[in-house]
Formats: C-alpha cells, sequence, structure tokens
C-alpha cells in the first residue's frame, strides 16, 4: 500500500508556510511577492558584484556621458525608494546599448546606450527601468521562483514515480512535460516583471520632472534600433524572458495616464 500523502501534504504544508512568512509588498504596484531573501542580503550581493565589475569592465573616462549620468541618476535618486542605498552611477565602455542596476544603488550606463536614450529625458526612461526592478525586488524574487518551480517540479516527479502504473517511458515523458511547465512558468513571470519594471520607471521619471512619454518613445526607438542592427530576436515570444517590444509599448501607453497624473513639469 502506497504511503505517498503524508509526503506530499507535509510538503504542501512547508510550502505555504513559507510563501506565508516570505511574502512582501511591491511599491506602488501593490502586487504581493514571493521572495525569502532579505533586502540587506540581496544589497551585500549588489555591492559585491558591482565592485567585480568594476575591475573587470573598462570605465568611460568621456566627460560628457559622465555628467549626464550623474545629473539624471542624481535628479532619480530623490525619488526612488531604495532603502539605505549606497548610490553610484558608472559609465562603461562597451558598445552594447544596455544599463543595469544592482541592489544597493548602483548602477551601470554602457556607452553604446547613448545613441538609443538621446536625451536626459531618454536616459531617464532607462534608470528609472532598472532602478525599477531593484525597488521591486526582482532579482531575490526571480531566484526564488526558480527555486520553487524546480522544487514543485521535483515533487511532481517523485509523486508520479510512487503512484503512477505507466512504464518508465511514461513517467520519463511526465516528467520532462512537468519540467518544460516549470520552465514556461519562469520565463511568463521574467516578461511580467519586465512590465511591472516600465511601469514603476515611468512613475520615477515623472515624479523625478522628467516626461514619462519619453518612455515610450524610448522603446520605439529600441524597436527600431533592433530592427536596422539585426538584433531582432527568433525566439518565440512564450519562451522569451522579456516582452516583445510591441506589449511592452502597448503597455506603457495603457499606463501612462497615472504617470502623468504625477508628472509636474
Amino acid at each position: 500500500m502506497r504511503r505517498s500523502f503524508p509526503l506530499q501534504l507535509s510538503l504542501v504544508s512547508l510550502a505555504t508556510v513559507l510563501v506565508a512568512v516570505a511574502c512582501t509588498t511591491v511599491p506602488d504596484t501593490g502586487r504581493r511577492q514571493f521572495n525569502p531573501l532579505a533586502p540587506n542580503e540581496e544589497a551585500k550581493l549588489g555591492l559585491t558584484e558591482f565592485e567585480k565589475m568594476k575591475q573587470s569592465k573598462p570605465i568611460s573616462r568621456n566627460a560628457a556621458y559622465n555628467d549626464q549620468v550623474q545629473r539624471v541618476g542624481q535628479q532619480l535618486a530623490r525619488v526612488m525608494p531604495v532603502p539605505n542605498a549606497q548610490w553610484e552611477f558608472v559609465v562603461f565602455e562597451d558598445n552594447s546599448p544596455n544599463a543595469f542596476a544592482l541592489p544597493g544603488g548602483k548602477v551601470g550606463v554602457h556607452t553604446g546606450l547613448f545613441q538609443i536614450t538621446q536625451s536626459d529625458t531618454g536616459l531617464a526612461a532607462v534608470i528609472g527601468h532598472e532602478v525599477a526592478h531593484v525597488v521591486a525586488r526582482h532579482s531575490g524574487e526571480r531566484m526564488a521562483q526558480a527555486a520553487l518551480s524546480t522544487g514543485v517540479a521535483a515533487v511532481a516527479s517523485e509523486v508520479l514515480r510512487r503512484n503512477s502504473e505507466m512504464g518508465t517511458g511514461g513517467q520519463v515523458a511526465s516528467t520532462a512535460a512537468i519540467g518544460g511547465a516549470a520552465l514556461l512558468h519562469v520565463q511568463r513571470f521574467s516578461r511580467n516583471q519586465e512590465l511591472e519594471a516600465d511601469q514603476l520607471g515611468a512613475l520615477y521619471m515623472a515624479r523625478a520632472g522628467y516626461d514619462p512619454r519619453e518612455s515610450v518613445a524610448l522603446w520605439k526607438r529600441f524597436a527600431a534600433w533592433r530592427q536596422t542592427s539585426g538584433n531582432v530576436s527568433k525566439t518565440p515570444a512564450f519562451l522569451s524572458t522579456h516582452p516583445v517590444d510591441e506589449v511592452r509599448i502597448a503597455e506603457l501607453e495603457r499606463f501612462m495616464p497615472r504617470a502623468l497624473s504625477e508628472y509636474r513639469g
């Protein structure tokens, strides 16, 4: 007689307790999230990683780029809710149009990004988006979701093994299907985080005195750059970690009335 139910129930109970204890709320969106990593631990990881980057990546000496990043970064820092932030804005020599923010208030901007941003307001859209990931604690949440999805898939596979009367081939196929479903969940979750960061970034732009409508124009320029540079992703939308340009532009336009309500330009 199989006795897998106690195991299943205990695991479900443990998961329920962990989720309840580790639930927090994302500022401004009100979304509840599961993130067991403490904010100070996230900040330590961010500070350590940023120091490694400064040692391994060439730092730009372009005065115009540095002045602009410091000017826009400090303006945004006044309104972005990052507790105990040790703000630092660094321009890295890198031709890829990219930027990033790490827990603790560390922001990196690539020199290649300025061809897309074109102005202080365009740069504010990018930095606001990147720091929004930090405010919403997306990195820790993503790690937790990945671990949770892996754990659920492992438990489901074990339950199948104990209770299923299908042959080994059937068990392997079912396990693969469960793993695939877990992967799709994580990818979809990552896309939703990107859209949330777009919205929060637009709010921070508005509060700092930058016109949030520029965020829409910025993503349109990114879409045009991808087309002309041949950087259009061949990955199907449902497998991508980022929403397609058309979706994020449409979602930002839908959110714009709220962002504009806080703009006092």
